[in-house]
């Protein structure tokens, strides 16, 4: 009888356990990879927070320029492309809204 539920066993669990476990952990796949609603929201806040502070530091380092004519930040440090008159945010954001 014992050696009967062996085979058994052996049938059930590749046949019906080894698929239910792979699919299983497929959907489980499937779910994370997204973001959630309350990471999406996350994003956008740390977005506008991200753009708030480059507005900021751009009119601080204008603030400076005025007082002092010799001060240049360099331009590999800069957020905001002086040629394109551009954010480095705005393009990312657009990037992530075509995938």
């Amino acid at each position: 009888m014992v050696h009967e539920l062996i085979p058994l066993t052996a049938i059930l669990s590749i046949f019906v356990g080894l698929p239910w476990l792979i699919f299983h952990y497929v959907t489980q796949w499937k779910k994370s990879g997204s973001l959630s609603i309350e990471d999406e929201k996350l994003l956008d806040e740390l977005h506008d927070l991200a753009r708030r502070l480059d507005d900021r530091l751009a009119t601080i380092e204008r603030i400076v320029a005025a007082d002092n004519p010799h001060f240049r930040r360099p331009e590999t440090e800069r957020l905001i492309d002086d040629r394109e008159d551009d954010h480095v945010f705005d393009r990312i954001a657009e990037r992530r809204r075509q995938r």
